[in-house]
């Protein structure tokens, strides 16, 4: 059985391969992201091919993210050998002419509307740093505050400016219909800011009748001003240190981080931390402590997942760093089976308020008898998604009669989501349970399991029964 902490592996030239992802399923992955930032359709089809060879050989299901690019901003060309020295002046303008250290472009449209005398640029993740110190109908003058190398396509961030571009743009939307086509279970959204963006992307995906789910990824400071609505609007949080720490005081991003996922509990919503967790086994076969430190606080706060980038799209040892990064989150999770600590809160809302009592029933009950395991028919995931958030100790298996909501429930931190024919009866539950749970060594004859059977194989007098009972 997996962690219940879930391993998100972004996929790219080091683990493309049919082998190599079998392998990283092997090691613990439950979700894998496609970036649409690189490859084409072609290749994107190609890889969520193997992923379907391989994963047709699991007994519980695995789940597969796109992830949009959003409005990413970049310079355009630079000469060779470019420099910026800091304390110099140079100007940018937008358009796409090759530029120096004097003067570069972007094609960035809106640069000269959005932004404001005062304003920082970033460029290359930080690496360097301007200040717009004057401003023109057709460029702005700007002071170097870290100089260092410039070179073509580099990312530009900027940190105190509103910005006017649409968080999804004319690729994006290609991207989300692919995805569509081909089945992916999750979207994520990047550069969220406002809440309108995430409810734009979830009534298109509603009016083309797919049950894709999204995800917003947090990674500016108006997202993190705008999160509580933000979360209500998506189906789920990426917090994604990575611009995040470029665009915002760096010592703020691990309060962040601790802030939203404690909302992420509090309204049950799963959340992802992502971006640099084992950066370092990019290179390097071990992590450094800080890194093994990094994970196991993610998940002391809570996190449903934890999401490999560069480590397993690039990197020298991808299934390596997600064996490290399953053993962490293991000690870390058998740590907090220890402590004796209240549960956490969660908001009650109208919708799924008899999902929320059931999921605490049943971790009231679990405080009081031993159990291998809980399993119960997921027809929907909001009873999965609150007792996943209930934080019980023991695992969750849901049985479900749709494939996608059960590829669905595999990020959600301790849940086995298995794809099941459906229920008629009681005794047909009951040895539908029994084959699924021995078959695969995930308990033996003679424990107890704790079950939320159909309401379909129920009485009227036994509806939404919690039941113990004992494998013959």
């Amino acid at each position: 059985m997996t962690n219940k902490t879930s391993i998100v592996s972004t996929l790219g030239p080091a683990s493309n391969s049919l082998d190599t992802i079998t392998q990283l399923l092997a090691a613990g992955v439950c979700t894998f992201r496609l970036n649409f930032s690189h490859g084409t359709f072609e290749e994107h089809l190609s890889v969520l091919q193997h992923i379907n060879t391989a994963r047709a050989m699991l007994p519980y299901a695995v789940s597969v993210m796109g992830d949009l690019c959003g409005p990413k901003i970049r310079i355009s060309a630079i000469e060779p050998e470019t420099v910026l020295v800091a304390g110099s002046e140079l100007t940018i303008s937008v358009g796409d002419k090759v530029g120096n250290a004097k003067h570069f472009t972007t094609t960035f449209a809106d640069l000269l509307n959005d932004i404001q005398v005062g304003h920082r640029i970033l460029i290359d993740d930080g690496q360097l740093a301007l200040k717009v110190v004057d401003k023109t109908s057709d460029k702005l003058k700007c002071k170097v505050l870290v100089g260092g190398a410039l070179s073509s396509r580099k990312g530009m961030n900027l940190p105190d400016t509103d910005l006017s571009v649409p968080a999804i743009t004319e690729k994006d939307w290609q991207c989300v219909d692919w995805a569509i086509e081909n089945n992916l279970d999750y979207l994520s959204l990047s550069f969220v800011q406002r809440s309108k963006e995430i409810q734009e992307l979830t009534e298109y995906i509603q009016k083309k009748d797919s049950p894709i789910k999204v995800i917003a990824k947090i990674e500016k400071p108006l997202a993190v001003d705008n999160i509580e609505s933000i979360l209500h609007a998506a189906d789920g949080i990426m917090v994604a240190r990575g611009d995040l720490g470029v665009e915002m005081d760096l010592a703020q991003v691990p309060l962040v981080q601790k802030q939203i996922t404690a909302l992420c509990r509090r309204f049950a919503k799963p959340v992802i931390v992502a971006t640099q967790v084992l950066q370092s086994m990019i290179e390097n076969a071990s992590p450094t402590r800080a890194e093994a430190t990094d994970v196991s606080n993610a998940v002391l706060e809570f996190a449903d997942a934890v999401m490999l980038s560069g480590e397993t799209a690039v990197g020298k040892y991808p299934v390596a760093a997600v064996k490290t990064l399953a053993h962490i989150c293991k000690s870390t999770e058998v740590y907090i089976e220890g402590l004796n600590e209240p549960r956490p809160r969660m908001d009650r809302a109208n919708e799924i308020a008899h999902a929320e009592a059931l999921a605490r029933a049943v971790a009231h009950m679990l405080d009081e008898v031993e159990a291998a395991m809980v399993v119960l028919w997921a027809e929907n995931e909001a009873i999965c998604r609150l007792l996943s958030k209930a934080r019980i100790d023991d695992p969750i298996l849901a049985l479900c009669p749709d494939a996608v909501t059960a590829r669905q429930l595999s990020l959600y931190y301790g849940v086995v989501s298995v794809h099941h024919q459906p229920i008629s009866s009681y005794d047909e539950w009951i040895a539908a349970v029994r084959k699924v749970v021995l078959e695969n060594g995930w308990a033996s004859k003679g424990e107890n399991l704790l079950l939320l059977p159909p309401l379909a194989a129920l009485s009227e007098n036994t509806a939404g029964a919690i039941i113990m009972h004992t494998i013959a």
